[in-house]
């Protein structure tokens, strides 16, 4: 499926690859930056030129810096799944969520980056991204730091505009600090490693009465991208955190979801999912704050 291209380049730092994007731009056709490559193979696509490996770039780690997580962009799904730190951060939603991402292999290989980047609407990282605050550093002409909200602009479409994603920065204390917090996902597909029909995940906080101070609830597959249930997070804050909040909660993501029919699932099953998906995943945060459904 590569037998067109005229050149790979495997540069070792992040300006060099840059370099040679803008040069083979330059050149003329189409080409790509490459990681793990597990998108790119699926995707097939003969008319590219050129490729820009990104493996040999320092960008595969997972740290704390100045009060946050920092993950590079060609950490693995593995290096994520297994991260003893990440597994006792935020109920461990990060690792949980990238252990779905495919089978073994494909965990091995793929990279966080090369997910987000793709702009799957039923990525798996994203929503747990997003119920933790989670931005993206691009390198470009500078660096600038971009909500992850704010990073994809629809299916295969992102702000990067020839910049490179760098790193993923949360953080350390996603929700407001005093109170208790907890975070959950779930994801729906014909087998877990299976590309999403629906994924979601949540994250709440509450203070001592038991009253929601903070509410991230997030959808994947039922958008044109991954998006935040704000009218759903907002219906939460300032009540009671309980089982009627949790329904409600449900029934408002439900409707803000925005889905379409396709091979895996019709609109009106996806929505119907999402209402079970963002109820199981409160219910779970809700159990884990100590209160009973």
């Amino acid at each position: 499926m590569f037998d067109r291209l005229r050149a790979f380049h495997q540069p070792t730092t992040v300006q060099a690859a840059l370099r040679l994007t803008a040069a083979e731009r330059r050149a003329g056709g189409p080409g790509r930056f490459v990681a793990g490559g597990t998108d790119l193979v699926v995707q097939g696509d003969r008319s590219l030129r050129w490729l820009v490996d990104l493996s040999r770039l320092p960008l595969r780690y997972v740290k704390t810096r100045r009060g946050a997580w920092v993950i590079g962009a060609t950490s693995t799904m593995a290096d994520l799944e297994h991260h003893a730190g990440l597994r006792r951060f935020a109920d461990g939603i990060l690792p949980e969520a990238a252990g779905t991402a495919g089978s073994p292999q494909i965990r091995n290989m793929g990279t966080l980056g090369g997910s987000l980047a793709n702009a799957s609407p039923a990525g798996d990282l994203a929503p747990p991204l997003l119920a933790l605050d989670a931005r993206a550093v691009v390198a470009g002409r500078g660096r600038r730091t971009v909500p992850l909200e704010r990073f994809f602009r629809g299916p295969g479409r992102t702000v990067l505009n020839g910049g490179l994603l760098v790193e993923v920065v949360i953080p350390a204390r996603p929700a407001p600090p005093g109170g208790r917090a907890a975070w959950s996902f779930h994801k729906l597909g014909r087998l877990q490693s299976d590309i999403a029909v629906v994924n979601a995940a949540a994250g709440v906080a509450v203070d001592r009465g038991g009253r929601c101070t903070w509410a991230r609830i997030a959808l994947g597959a039922v958008a044109p991208t991954p998006l935040r249930a704000r009218q759903a997070e907002a219906g939460l804050v300032g009540r009671s955190f309980d089982a009627a909040a949790v329904a409600a909660a449900a029934d408002r993501a439900a409707r803000e979801a925005r889905p379409v029919s396709d091979v895996r699932g019709s609109a009106d099953y996806r929505r119907a999912m999402s209402r079970v998906l963002v109820a199981r995943a409160l219910g779970d945060c809700l159990e884990r704050l100590g209160r009973t459904r």
